[in-house]
């Protein structure tokens, strides 16, 4: 079902999807850009603040259009891709695909989504995240699409592996992780150390490939 939204938002909608079309020039249609901004609003359905949709939908479009660009061949791919699905992209995945960032140093270019995504990420991921420097507070539950998983050269999923589409030439990984959702934060801390072991190793395997 098409999501509603207001006036003033669609206006920005239409605004996000002038800035993707000149951003994405030469790359895809002007018709295209706006298919996917406005399929990216409908999508985020779980994001419950009207205001905040145009600002996500444009982030969460424009990584489908560099994901389909990157696999298409027509935007150049500089980095290793990495890919965290877990069911609510509220957790586990939002963690793994931070830790990545902060153990690559920006060598690895990571996504996070999520099979069926939840209204806004775990405040105790959040806290228990920043005590190692990693700022959450921009991140947002993402739906899985199969231009993510088509981008990516490593697929990891954490208790959805039956949802994510699996394609060829992929190398796909599960961990087996304790969900953080309803968990005291010394719980979410053990949890988070658990991934940044994981994501320690592939980082290593990745960046010396």
């Amino acid at each position: 079902m098409r999501r509603l939204v207001d006036t003033a938002a669609q206006h920005h909608l239409e605004e996000v999807s002038d800035r993707l079309a000149l951003e994405f020039a030469g790359v895809f249609s002007v018709e295209t850009v706006a298919r996917c901004v406005d399929e990216s609003a409908d999508r985020l359905g779980a994001v419950t603040v009207t205001n905040y949709v145009p600002l996500l939908a444009y982030r969460f479009a424009r990584e489908r259009l560099t994901a389909v660009a990157q696999e298409e061949g027509s935007m150049p791919k500089h980095q290793p891709e990495v890919l965290f699905v877990c069911v609510h992209n509220a957790g586990r995945s939002q963690m793994a695909a931070g830790l990545v960032k902060l153990r690559s140093g920006g060598e690895i270019h990571v996504r996070s989504a999520g099979s069926a995504p939840g209204d806004e990420i775990n405040p105790a991921v959040v806290e228990a995240m920043a005590e190692l420097g990693v700022d959450m507070s921009e991140e947002f539950p993402k739906p899985l699409t199969d231009e993510f998983v088509r981008a990516a050269d490593v697929v990891i999923t954490m208790g959805c592996g039956d949802a994510c589409p699996v394609f060829p030439g992929k190398r796909y990984e599960d961990w087996e992780l304790d969900d953080p959702a309803g968990k005291d934060l010394a719980t979410v801390r053990r949890i988070r150390d658990e991934i940044d072991t994981r994501v320690r190793k592939l980082v290593g395997e990745l960046t010396s490939a």
